[in-house]
């Protein structure tokens, strides 16, 4: 069991945060344009 904290640990912490929220941002992104790609397509058709 280690009892000094390491900064590497923080480190691949910042690192997996940013990460997931690049990846977050991305797929929210994703389906947001996918959403107005389909009220455009409605909305021609109609």
């Amino acid at each position: 069991m280690r009892v000094a904290l390491d900064q590497w640990d923080f480190v691949v912490a910042a690192y997996a945060v940013g990460v997931l929220g690049t990846l977050a941002m991305v797929a929210w992104a994703w389906f947001d344009m996918k959403r107005a790609e389909r009220r455009r397509e409605e909305a021609r058709g109609k």
